[in-house]
């Protein structure tokens, strides 16, 4: 018996046996990787929100969003842009951006080439409290992650990951800006 699945190239089958022989199961040892890096990732996003929340009102996918903006021209994004780099839908990236307009820390606007498209900008209070906020985020990677993973394991880490993001392709938004005067969107 054959299939025509995913694990074969297009036109071809794979017999099930195959296939069978080399699926994953939920006891395989292959998989103790994955859990590690899931649940290492789970604890340390947890543990480094915990810190900022308590040190200053601030939730790490907000320090992400201050980060990215700070990080692009002009220190502003299209709203779409910023979902993608803080990986949020865009109604999640639209309740995220509400909080921080409604700190003064973002100033929300209409893209001035593109009625459709709207972008978030940094504020100066925005950047003061990027500022502040980045001492404790900073010393909670030091503290969690590169003071217990040695260097050589580190960049071990970064070539794996890199190659899974390079396997599952870039994002789709690649228009980080409403540029007036040029056309762009």
């Amino acid at each position: 018996m054959t299939a025509d699945l995913a694990g074969g190239r297009p036109g071809t089958t794979t017999p099930i046996t195959a296939r069978a022989a080399t699926a994953v199961a939920p006891h395989d040892p292959r998989l103790d990787a994955w859990r590690s890096l899931i649940h290492a990732h789970a604890r340390l996003t947890r543990t480094l929100d915990e810190e900022l929340q308590a040190s200053h009102r601030l939730s790490l996918a907000e320090y992400d969003a201050l980060l990215q903006l700070v990080n692009a021209p002009r220190r502003r994004l299209r709203m779409s842009v910023l979902a993608d780099r803080v990986l949020l839908s865009r109604s999640g990236i639209t309740r995220l951006v509400d909080r921080l307009v409604a700190a003064g820390m973002v100033e929300r606007s209409a893209c001035s080439t593109d009625a459709r498209g709207a972008e978030a900008a940094l504020t100066a209070h925005g950047l003061d409290r990027l500022r502040a906020a980045s001492r404790t985020h900073l010393d909670g990677v030091g503290r969690l992650f590169l003071d217990v993973v040695e260097p050589a394991d580190r960049a071990a880490v970064q070539r794996a990951m890199d190659r899974v993001l390079a396997n599952l392709g870039s994002p789709t938004a690649t228009e980080a800006e409403c540029t007036p005067g040029t056309g762009r969107a």
